[in-house]
């Protein structure tokens, strides 16, 4: 009998439900455990889930990708998503760490090197064809670069005359016009300070392009040779510093731990005695081709000079004007139109 405010349930019914309820209890049994993620604290007592909740829990669980609830197991914070980076970091220390540490030694080597050297307390290794180079180059570069200030002082200088010639001759021009009785004097005046004016541009050209290039190769193209022989002097004295640390462990002791550091001794002179030997062989290629790129340069500068301030100070325009034209300098008048974009 059924008990009252409840219907009877037919026994076809009766069986269905029992099959229902033993498939649910074997998805549940077989999906993920869900009592940890599905259970809620209330008052620190968990409480659990309905069992619809449950079944369609259990029933859209059963229907995600395997890579869904691989992810969504995953917690955000897990080393698992980071897990190659400690190893990384850790060896990127200890990278830096030896890195600080060959540097200290090396500084130190160097610097004990460089005072024993200064109080002839050791010896340093000398090649005396190529230092007279070197020695050469510096005192080449200091003279070239008092001729450079000088070319410099001298065009801007003679920037400014060429200046109060135009004003003067625009002065000429405007009294030609208010003084008749002085109208052909002034004239004259006037049209030949145009003349000097013209003629001093055209020199004005001659000399920024005589500077300019004595200042490229003064402050670039020996100064970039003048680098790599600072870099030979630094491996040269590196070179001398494990040589002189390879000697002194040589007379020492021979024990176990002396002879394992005349070891790392010898393979690092050996380094050391390459990397000097490779920037020995750099600078005298530098030196042979710099002092011929200085013979180029230095004359076809120098006839431009002589052949521009010639022809300016005899009055010779037309000899003024090849002069530029032999060397493809191009001037800049003052008040030409600039070119359009597409020009530059």
């Amino acid at each position: 009998m059924a008990r009252e405010g409840q219907q009877a349930i037919p026994n076809g019914m009766e069986g269905e439900e029992d099959t229902f309820e033993r498939d649910l209890k074997e998805m549940l049994d077989d999906g993920p455990n869900l009592n940890d993620a599905s259970s809620n604290v209330q008052g620190g007592t968990p409480t659990r889930m309905t069992a619809s909740y449950a079944g369609s829990t259990a029933l859209s669980s059963s229907f995600e990708s395997p890579a869904t609830r691989t992810t969504s197991n995953v917690p955000l914070s897990s080393p698992q998503t980071n897990g190659d980076f400690v190893p990384k970091s850790i060896t990127q220390a200890a990278t830096k760490l030896e890195s600080l540490r060959e540097w200290s030694i090396n500084t130190f080597k160097c610097t004990k090197q460089m005072l024993s050297e200064r109080f002839g307390k050791s010896s340093k290794t000398v090649d005396l064809e190529l230092e007279a180079q070197i020695e050469i180059l510096r005192d080449t570069q200091r003279k070239y670069a008092s001729v450079l200030r000088l070319a410099r002082a001298l065009t801007n200088h003679f920037f400014y005359v060429v200046q109060t010639q135009r004003a003067l001759g625009e002065s000429f021009s405007d009294l030609a016009q208010k003084a008749p009785e002085l109208h052909e004097e002034f004239t004259y005046n006037c049209e030949t300070q145009r003349s000097l004016v013209k003629n001093g541009e055209t020199l004005l050209g001659a000399l920024n392009f005589f500077t300019s290039s004595v200042n490229t190769l003064c402050n670039k193209t020996m100064e970039d040779t003048l680098l790599t022989v600072k870099l030979y002097e630094t491996a040269r004295l590196e070179f001398d510093a494990y040589r002189n640390d390879m000697e002194t462990l040589s007379l020492g002791p021979k024990d176990s731990t002396t002879a394992q550091r005349l070891d790392e001794a010898k393979r690092k002179f050996e380094d050391h005695k390459v990397k000097f030997e490779r920037l020995r062989g750099d600078v005298s290629i530098k030196l042979k081709f710099l002092e011929e790129n200085k013979v180029k340069v230095m004359h076809k500068q120098l006839l431009l000079f002589h052949n521009a301030v010639s022809a300016y100070f005899s009055g010779n325009e037309a000899m003024l004007d090849t002069t530029l034209k032999q060397f493809n300098i191009k001037l800049k008048r003052p008040n030409a139109e600039k070119p359009s974009w597409i020009e530059q």
